[in-house]
């Protein structure tokens, strides 16, 4: 994909194993928020030397992240990324806390917010995780306006037919307005 749009890639990986095969392939290696305290799963990803984003789990404090990318930096590489996505808040949704955005980048490396996946309302009773769409852009303007370096988004033409987490997507056609809308937000900022 790459290749032919000139946009870096990034996917998920789930075991040590499986770090030197992604690499080939991808420009970042990302570890989901429930592996990012795997010492195993973080060395794998950063002896590859590709930018390693990890994401910060639901059940950690923003200070505990300093360890996480210390481990990354200890194997070797100092290309990391820590990305923001909610504290779990009860048993079925997740709010953020902005106060670890900055605190995060106090720790030297970019610090993304994952605007969707914040938007999560898992262990619904249908059993199905929910989500809030509808805050996306606010949820956004409020990571632009304390300093995220980045977001996280995902989208979708058809959100209701996406094979994961369709319930917290963008719609495709509503991204680049809001791309823009945040732009604007971020000019007036600097």
């Amino acid at each position: 994909m790459n290749e032919t749009f000139d946009i870096p890639t990034v996917t998920d990986i789930h075991e040590s194993v499986e770090a030197a095969m992604a690499a080939e392939y991808v420009d970042v290696l990302q570890i989901p928020a429930f592996l990012c305290r795997q010492t195993d799963l973080l060395m794998a990803a950063a002896k590859t030397g590709k930018i390693v984003n990890i994401k910060k789990g639901q059940f950690l404090a923003p200070s505990g992240m300093q360890y996480a990318a210390q481990k990354v930096v200890d194997a070797g590489n100092k290309n990391v990324m820590i990305t923001e996505r909610g504290v779990t808040f009860g048993y079925t949704d997740l709010v953020v806390d902005y106060r670890g955005i900055p605190q995060m980048q106090k720790f030297g490396f970019p610090v993304v917010m994952d605007v969707t996946h914040s938007l999560q309302q898992p262990n619904q009773s249908s059993g199905v995780t929910g989500g809030m769409p509808e805050l996306i852009e606010t949820i956004a303007k409020a990571a632009i306006a304390v300093g995220a370096d980045g977001l996280f988004i995902e989208t979708h033409p058809e959100p209701g037919r996406a094979k994961s987490d369709g319930a917290n997507m963008l719609r495709l056609d509503l991204l680049e307005s809001l791309l823009l809308k945040l732009v604007r937000i971020r000019e007036a900022i600097l």
